[in-house]
Parts: C-alpha cells; sequence; structure tokens
C-alpha cells in the first residue's frame, strides 16, 4: 500500500498585521512557504508588529564575508542579513580587474543554482556596481573601471545572473550597453557618474521611452549635489517621472533632510544598506574591494578618509526613516514593496495570501523578534561577532 507525503501544518502569527492598504489589522497570518490566509484576531497581541521581510537590492558584505569572496562569502552575508529582517537581497559586486567580477558573479549564480542559502535572506541575482563608472567618482571603489563593451556585456548576461546593474551614463557605450541589458529584464542604475543633469535627464528618457526600469545607485552620493544653478545628477533622478532612488539611510551618508526631500517629491524612495564586509563587526580593520578599511565608532573609512561603505542592516535603516518622520507603514513600503517593484519580484513585498511568506516580525522598539524566509524561520540570535583588527 503507498503512504501519501502529509501535507505539512501551516504556522501561523498573530499580532499587528501591516496590510498592502498601509493599514494595519490586529489579527492572525498563517502560511506555509506562502501566505494562505490572514484573518481579524481581536486577542492578537499589540506589541508584535508583522511586516513584509525586507528587500535590499544593494549589499555588499556583512559579517565578515563579502560578495568579491564567491561563494562562501555569499552564504556568509546571506546569513546575517537575515537575522536582521532581510528576506531578499542582491549581491552587490565591486568595482575590480574584470576577471574577479566574473568570479563573482559566477559565485552567486553557483549559490542560485544549488538552491539558495539555508538560514539565508533569499538570493534573486546579483547588482553589477562597476566596473562601468567614473573614474572620477569613485567614492570607495577601487580605481579599476573599464568602459561597457558589447563584448563585456554579453559575457556578464551569459551568465544569466544580473538583476540590476550601475552605469556612469557619459562613459562611451554606456546607454547602448543600457539598451542590451535592459532587453534581458536588468535594471538600470546610474550612479558613480560626474554627469550633469542634463546628460542623466537624456540618458533617463531614453530608457523610458522603451519601458526600462531605472534606479539611482545610492542616491546623492557618488554623483554630486544639488545647487540653485547646477542641479546635479540628483536632481535629474529625484525629477524623474519612473525612476527609483536607492538610499543609504544611516545618518552618515545621507543627511536625514536629503531624505525627507526625496520622499516629498518622489513614492519612490527605496531602502538599502551598500553594507561592506564589517558590518556587525565593531570597531576595527577591514577591508573593501581590496582596499584598507579602518572602521571606528561605527562609521568606515578608506586610509584616505573617504566613506568606504555602510555598517547598516535593513532593520536599523527602517528605525532611521522612522526618527526622519516617516510612518513606519511608509518606511515599510521603502524597505519592501519598493525595491519588489524595482525588480520586478511580484511574489513578494507585501503581506497578501497567495504571495511568499517572507516575514519580519518586530516588536514595539522595532528590534527584530522572528524572520521567515520563504516560511522558514531564521535564527536570528547568532551571536555576536567578535571585534576585529
Amino acid at each position: 500500500m503507498m503512504e501519501h507525503a502529509k501535507t505539512p501544518a501551516a504556522l501561523s502569527l498573530r499580532g499587528k498585521i501591516l496590510l498592502p492598504s498601509g493599514e494595519w489589522l490586529l489579527g492572525q497570518l498563517e502560511f506555509l512557504d506562502h501566505i494562505t490566509a490572514i484573518t481579524p484576531d481581536n486577542t492578537a497581541p499589540p506589541d508584535r508588529l508583522i511586516l513584509p521581510g525586507f528587500i535590499d537590492a544593494h549589499v555588499h558584505g556583512g559579517g565578515g564575508a563579502d560578495t568579491m569572496d564567491g561563494p562562501d562569502g555569499v552564504r556568509t552575508l546571506a546569513r546575517f542579513h537575515a537575522a536582521h529582517g532581510t528576506t531578499t537581497l542582491l549581491p552587490t559586486t565591486m568595482t575590480n580587474p574584470w576577471d574577479n567580477v566574473l568570479f563573482a558573479l559566477r559565485g552567486i549564480r553557483r549559490v542560485m543554482d544549488e538552491g539558495g542559502v539555508p538560514g539565508g535572506a533569499d538570493i534573486v541575482g546579483a547588482h553589477l556596481e562597476g566596473p562601468f563608472i567614473s573614474p572620477g567618482r569613485l567614492g570607495a571603489q577601487p580605481p579599476n573601471t573599464l568602459e561597457p563593451t558589447p563584448e563585456r556585456i554579453a559575457e556578464v548576461l551569459a551568465l544569466n545572473v544580473v538583476q540590476a546593474v550601475t552605469f556612469a551614463p557619459e562613459l562611451p557605450g554606456a546607454l547602448t550597453a543600457s539598451f542590451e541589458m535592459a532587453r534581458a529584464g536588468v535594471r538600470i542604475g546610474v550612479g558613480h557618474t560626474r554627469a550633469d543633469a542634463e546628460t542623466v535627464t537624456d540618458f533617463l528618457n531614453a530608457l523610458n521611452a522603451v519601458g526600462t526600469t531605472t534606479c539611482a545607485t545610492h542616491l546623492f552620493n557618488a554623483m554630486g549635489g544639488i545647487e540653485g544653478r547646477i542641479p546635479g545628477p540628483p536632481a535629474a533622478l529625484i525629477a524623474d517621472a519612473h525612476a527609483y532612488l536607492e538610499v543609504i539611510l544611516d545618518n552618515i551618508h545621507v543627511h536625514p533632510g536629503s531624505f525627507r526631500l526625496a520622499c516629498a517629491a518622489s513614492q519612490r524612495v527605496m531602502l538599502i544598506t551598500d553594507a561592506m564586509r564589517a558590518a556587525g563587526l565593531g570597531d576595527g580593520i577591514s577591508e573593501l574591494g581590496g582596499q584598507r578599511v579602518i572602521v571606528k565608532d561605527g562609521q568606515a573609512h578608506l586610509e584616505n578618509g573617504s566613506l568606504a561603505g555602510s555598517l547598516l542592516t535593513m532593520d536599523i535603516a527602517l528605525k532611521n526613516a522612522m526618527q526622519a518622520g516617516i510612518s513606519l507603514a511608509k518606511a515599510s513600503q521603502m524597505a519592501s514593496g519598493t525595491p519588489a517593484r524595482s525588480l520586478n519580484l511580484s511574489d513578494r513585498g507585501m503581506l497578501e495570501p497567495g504571495l511568499r511568506a517572507d516575514l519580519v516580525v518586530l516588536d514595539t522598539d522595532l528590534n527584530v523578534l522572528e524572520v521567515y524566509v520563504g516560511g522558514k524561520k531564521i535564527n536570528v540570535s547568532p551571536g555576536t561577532p567578535e571585534p576585529h583588527g
């Protein structure tokens, strides 16, 4: 007699549930790997806040690991950030010699092909940030910039792993390369650029005309500022009717006032970490793209004094958004729903029956209590890493 596999029992969470409308429901959420039901329950604890898991579209590393390390680094950073509420992420590359960039992309593809990272965030692709950027706006990137030639773009697309890319629009071939990558479903970011506002606007208009999804790569950083007579790339990106706007909201890279400006002008602001290897490790000496990094008092700098990525996690970004005057419902949208839309991930980013059970449970101080990735519970207490140095 054949035995039939037992259907796993649905799990449930009770508390204040954030609905797609932005309203809160005191109730119960049932799920397997996807959400099966959301029902009212007036006896549910109001001090447990149930939100969609965070989606980080721009993260280099964390917990001592970096995307450029290869598969083991990707696995480590995926587990580290999952413990802080991130349920989906794009491991992000650095500007490096071309072979190193391809090595990193192949490592991400390998992890995805192996079924992802048990105990970690879901990896839906890579963010190729560099080497197609301006040598005059490196930020903390090493000086290994390249032009986006057709041959290099073909090599990247053949790996079938890049979900987002960053271009400096003034580079020779940048627009042609953008069209090619957009045809493959890649989100096109503008960043690490010395272009003026007019060049950025022309670049965005050309992409908008063919329905390309566009984005500001860490708005305000590595792209100049906004002045009355010199609007710069930030103004062009904020004024665009379609571009999503990444913001590193660690209150170091971007002032809360600048963040509020972007929020007032656009519903497409999305929180990212841009976190580096040293995130979660405390003060000491670290590394970014082969460069020595000094971490002190919660900030990471290269030896020349430049900011070197962030030490941010998405749970802290959410808190910082609220401290800047954004409601929790809107901050959650910036951390989940908006990045999901920017990456065309229609199966996640909000709490609704039929969508993935990517969930984060917070207390009223916005501390992470529980995290579920595709319905599987994540360890949110991995232990405190030892200081490095």
